[in-house]
């Protein structure tokens, strides 16, 4: 592949690898594993190369940040020089992967800099500086307001179901098959998939692709100030750039909220890093930044983490910074809706009458 090809000729490179199943590269990688692996590989292929590993693993399982420690020695055998030893992050960690990330990064950026030091009239980018979101949002005329379900984007008749072309199936059957009095809500669903192709054995797993509920996002759009049928075409802001594959242009500000914003999930530390620059109050951005130095981490895990609270909870509670966000930053604030998993229970070998 290209990656393949450029690598020999590449002088520095930063890995950054997850470890799945049982110490196996992942699915995106498992080409780039054979190649380096291969036994006519000459040992000095990479004699020119500096280069680092960044594992992100989680030390409850056997094989922990497997593949980054065998990608770390394969390239030191192939004449590679490591600028750093192996950085191993734990999620198992209380402050997870960034009590291991913080300090490699901030030695691996001393390293760098002395390798390749900058040119003249090029300084570092103080950490008070702003970078430019990634889209900016241009909002369309208000005499063009259209219904919201005229946006909805379903997957084309015949496209082989995918998380970009999801299938539309109707829910045939819920009920809950722990008992009342359990804490556990465990739920057998059964769902018609009559003409969507999809084949699968009894244990595989179902990608269901969630949305927000409209109470959360009616939420959202009044503690930021939007108003939810307002429709708006993204462009990047660095020209070439890909569009997120999953949101229609145009677009209205309900459906980028209800089906593509995860504002359920617990939010990241570069999310209050973010948020950190839009606070106009003195108190809410001294927290801000609290939440996103290395000091402040443990501060921040029984904040949010411990409690699971949801970016939305979090918004709730800065309402001064909430308020101020500028739309063209909502895409960077917030990770997109990911499909969840959930077991299949079935088998396409019985059919039900």
């Amino acid at each position: 592949s290209c990656l393949q090809a450029k690598l020999i000729n590449e002088l520095l490179v930063v890995f950054v690898c997850a470890t799945t199943g049982q110490g196996d590269p992942p699915d995106n990688m498992k080409m780039f594993w054979r190649f380096l692996f291969r036994k006519n590989l000459p040992p000095n292929s990479l004699c020119q190369l500096d280069y680092a590993v960044l594992g992100l693993g989680d030390s409850s399982y056997p094989k922990f940040n497997f593949v980054a420690k065998k990608l770390h020695k394969r390239v030191l055998q192939l004449g590679g020089n490591p600028l750093l030893p192996v950085a191993l992050g734990d999620d198992q960690h209380d402050l997870g992967p960034d009590a291991v990330i913080d300090p490699w990064l901030l030695a691996l950026w001393d390293k760098i800099l002395a390798l390749y030091p900058l040119a003249p009239g090029l300084d570092i980018i103080s950490p008070d500086v702003r970078l430019p979101p990634k889209y900016t949002l241009h909002y369309l005329a208000e005499d063009s307001v259209h219904p919201d379900g005229a946006l909805l984007q379903l997957a084309a008749p015949r496209a082989v179901p995918s998380e970009l072309h999801p299938f539309a199936a109707r829910v045939v059957s819920n009920q809950r098959v722990t008992a009342e009095s359990h804490f556990q809500d465990v739920r057998l669903i059964e769902f018609d998939v009559t003409g969507s192709g999809i084949t699968f054995s009894a244990g595989d797993v179902v990608m269901i692709h969630p949305q927000n509920c409209p109470e959360d996002v009616q939420q959202f759009c009044q503690l930021l100030r939007l108003d939810p049928d307002r429709r708006f075409v993204l462009k990047p802001t660095e020209p070439g750039s890909f569009l997120p594959a999953l949101l229609p242009q145009p677009c209205t500000i309900r459906h980028l909220v209800t089906h593509y914003l995860d504002i359920s999930c617990v939010p990241r530390r570069s999310f209050f890093e973010l948020l950190s620059y839009f606070a106009t109050n003195e108190l809410e951005r001294e927290k801000l930044q609290e939440f996103s130095s290395a000091l402040g981490q443990e501060e921040l895990y029984s904040y949010c983490n411990r409690p699971r609270r949801t970016t939305l909870e979090v918004l709730w509670d800065f309402p001064h910074t909430t308020c101020a966000i500028p739309p063209d930053y909502l895409l960077d604030l917030i990770p997109r809706i990911r499909p969840r998993a959930f077991s299949i229970a079935s088998s396409m070998l019985v059919r039900a009458q």
